[in-house]
């Protein structure tokens, strides 16, 4: 089966830290600039980072810069996404998209992958 399958999610103290993955299952993303995104029940997508394929361009938005990080490990097919100083709006399902440029999903666009679960305990 070809998928992507997001992990690391949970429960998170405020100002605390969790760290997301996401695995290719079946097909290769290395050619392949990647987003996390992240959605509310209701809500619009939202795109926190976005990597290229390389890994030599990695994008934020504003709400986040300087608490998530963005990385790839391309031997294992894997996107990880670092969050740090967890914030209460931070809380939202995250998943892990190929996206040709960031905010490529937008609207009420809903992934196809199961996604991982962020809460802010505050």
């Amino acid at each position: 089966e070809v998928q992507l399958v997001e992990s690391g999610g949970g429960v998170g103290q405020p100002g605390g830290s969790l760290r997301l993955a996401c695995s290719a299952a079946g097909f290769t993303i290395l050619d392949d600039d990647m987003s996390w995104d992240s959605k509310l029940p209701g809500k619009d997508i939202e795109w926190p980072s976005s990597i290229s394929h390389n890994g030599d361009h990695r994008r934020y938005q504003a709400a986040v810069k300087g608490r998530f990080t963005i990385s790839r490990d391309n031997a294992k097919t894997t996107i990880y996404l670092q969050l740090d100083n967890l914030k209460p709006e931070d809380t939202a399902m995250y998943y892990c998209l190929k996206a040709p440029f960031p905010g490529f999903y937008a609207g009420n666009y809903s992934p196809r992958s199961p996604g991982t679960q962020v809460t802010d305990s505050s």
